[in-house]
């Protein structure tokens, strides 16, 4: 978490609103309601996991077996009847 100065920041009138509550210590600013991002949406990981998982169901429909796919998606058995037979896709 980056430091920003309240006084290069904020108009004096807010900054001195804040003064009545804190002076002299750091004051954590949470992001708005909605503009916080679900995991695995900033690195990328929620579109690569979506994508593994729609090519598992595919496989599955054209006849692959839970064994093949977890062989060739290097998941564990548990893990490919849990995408198989999940109601997501």
């Amino acid at each position: 978490m980056k430091y920003i100065s309240a006084e290069a920041l904020l108009p004096e009138d807010l900054l001195k609103e804040i003064q009545k509550y804190v002076q002299g210590r750091m004051v954590y600013i949470p992001n708005s309601e909605g503009s916080r991002k679900k995991w695995g949406e900033k690195s990328g990981n929620r579109n690569y996991l979506n994508l593994r998982n729609s090519q598992i169901h595919q496989k599955f429909g054209e006849g692959s077996n839970i064994d093949q796919l977890s062989e060739l998606f290097s998941l564990s058995h548990d893990s490919i009847k849990k995408i198989v037979y999940s109601k997501n896709n």
